[in-house]
């Protein structure tokens, strides 16, 4: 097998470095952070309408560049490095997917071309804390995590031939400025519950977005508070006829977790990147501080971290990927028509994604913490940016992980402490 990426792979990730190079500096950052937006939408419209990222791993047929997961890894682990506020992962990583798999014709043929083409964003908003959970990345996605058709959470009631909501959602991704907002909903009443998706118009009477203050600045958070707003069901037009949302939620949180690992191991390696330009600046007791061998033996220690989250974040975007048409289900992407599948961990899709995401958020924090210490007095400062890689690593283990999480359910997955016969 050939492991080498494609020239246009290539070109994707260098053409956007160049871009984002320009673009992207640490003054431009905490500029765009401070805006309304939590981002900059002059920067936004030249991703897409320059590189069309929004629209990289969509069909050409709705709009798209027709990629795989593989290439919206690639441009990920490029915003990655310059931590890009963009609403480039909660569009085209988290939403835009989803409503590929699950919507109408109708519904793909009208939102699909206008999320490809940058115009339109969206992110995912699901109740609570319970991103991790309703992706299956660290616990088996049940729907309880929607409010179980208890009070709290949201839900959903008929009103005529539509929807109205009710509820508040927490900690959404780019939920203040998102155009669209595909929300987690419990329907049904308690003993008959379901969890559905619905489509929610960023200018729904009684919907009220609040920014909240993040942790991670440059991934905006906010509140959404459903006060008896319209909505649309995703999918079918009735919840009897509806495909289930939540297997699709748990074959999504792979490819998640995929791109995420990726975009992680970018930052991380321009934090070592960093560190080590500075530790062949600074002089200490007459010699730069690279030259001591504890300085060498910490930094090795981080590059062999992170050139194995890169690995793995690699090889979990190539297993996200879709089969070649006519492959069997479950066989590897590329694999010619009637290759046997790679059994369980590619079959249900696996714990590869969460094993990858767990892998590069531990190297992201540990090159960060390394930068914060190698840089000494200057690397606490709010001036240098050190601390966004370190509040970047923080951020995204609260929100998809934590790592010791991600392990785990990825070893229950499997079967891994039980005994007999383990499943692999």
């Amino acid at each position: 097998m050939d492991a080498s990426f494609t020239a246009e792979q290539d070109e994707i990730r260098r053409t956007l470095r160049e871009l984002l190079h320009k673009r992207c500096g640490p003054e431009e950052l905490r500029t765009a952070l401070d805006t309304p937006a939590g981002h900059d939408r002059a920067l936004w419209t030249a991703l897409a309408e320059q590189l069309g990222l929004p629209g990289l791993a969509l069909p050409e047929a709705h709009g798209g560049i027709g990629c795989s997961a593989t290439e919206l890894a690639l441009a990920c682990e490029e915003t990655g490095r310059f931590l890009v506020p963009s609403p480039l992962f909660a569009t085209a990583v988290l939403t835009a997917p989803l409503i590929l798999a699950l919507g109408t014709e109708a519904q793909r043929a009208d939102l699909l071309p206008r999320l490809a083409s940058g115009s339109l964003t969206a992110t995912l908003a699901v109740p609570g804390t319970a991103l991790a959970t309703a992706l299956a990345l660290t616990g088996d996605n049940g729907g309880d995590w929607a409010g179980g058709g208890r009070a709290g959470g949201v839900q959903a009631r008929r009103a005529g031939q539509g929807w109205r909501l009710y509820g508040q959602v927490e900690q959404v991704l780019d939920g203040h400025s998102a155009g669209l907002l595909l929300v987690a909903a419990h329907t049904g009443g308690f003993t008959r519950s379901r969890t559905l998706l619905f489509l929610v118009s960023s200018d729904a009477p009684g919907l009220v977005r609040t920014r909240q203050t993040a942790l991670d600045a440059t991934r905006p958070q906010a509140r959404l508070q459903l006060r008896d707003v319209e909505a649309e069901l995703l999918g079918d037009a009735t919840p009897d006829t509806v495909p289930d949302p939540l297997p699709a939620l748990r074959g999504h949180g792979d490819v998640v977790a995929a791109v995420l690992a990726a975009e992680a191991v970018g930052a991380a390696d321009r934090a070592l990147e960093r560190t080590v330009e500075y530790v062949k600046q600074r002089e200490q007791f007459g010699r730069l501080i690279g030259s001591f061998q504890a300085v060498k033996h910490r930094l090795a220690d981080v590059y062999v971290q992170v050139q194995a989250a890169r690995s793995a974040a690699y090889y979990a975007a190539w297993a996200a990927a879709p089969p070649s048409a006519g492959a069997a289900p479950g066989a590897p992407p590329g694999a010619p028509p009637g290759a046997p599948p790679q059994g369980r961990w590619r079959e249900t899709g696996g714990p590869v994604g969460g094993l990858a995401l767990a892998q590069a958020l531990e190297a992201l924090r540990t090159a960060a913490g390394e930068g914060i210490q190698l840089h000494g007095g200057i690397g606490f400062t709010w001036e240098h940016e050190a601390h966004l890689y370190f509040k970047r690593a923080a951020g995204d283990e609260l929100l998809f992980g934590p790592v010791h999480r991600l392990r785990a359910h990825a070893a229950d997955s499997v079967r891994l402490f039980e005994q007999g016969e383990v499943a692999v």
